[in-house]
């Protein structure tokens, strides 16, 4: 290698340090004032968040599921079947919402 500083060679890991914090791949990222955090806001937030996506999914396959029973004059079976549906959409959404990113 040319050693033109005229001492040792820097390991390879001191020159990949030198070099990430030079294009600023190391430095962590700056927070802005409406972001707190990965999901953003308070923790009152949040768990209004996950409340809110529970309900909605269960609410909309409680619609669905009653809205085919009135149009096919079946007995409630619809709605019972849509509801567990609701219960793991919403809960995927909070997978989604809560999973580490990769």
């Amino acid at each position: 290698m040319n050693q033109d500083q005229g001492g040792p060679d820097p390991s390879f890991e001191e020159r990949l340090k030198a070099a990430r914090s030079r294009q600023g791949l190391d430095a962590p990222p700056k927070p802005t004032p409406g972001n707190q955090g990965e999901l953003g806001g308070s923790l009152w937030s949040i768990g209004l968040r996950v409340g809110i996506e529970l309900v909605a999914a269960l609410v909309v396959a409680v619609a669905i599921g009653y809205g085919l029973d009135r149009l096919f004059h079946t007995t409630p079976i619809l709605t019972i079947v849509f509801v567990p549906v609701g219960g793991v959409a919403g809960v995927l959404n909070l997978w989604r919402m809560f999973a580490p990113k990769t």
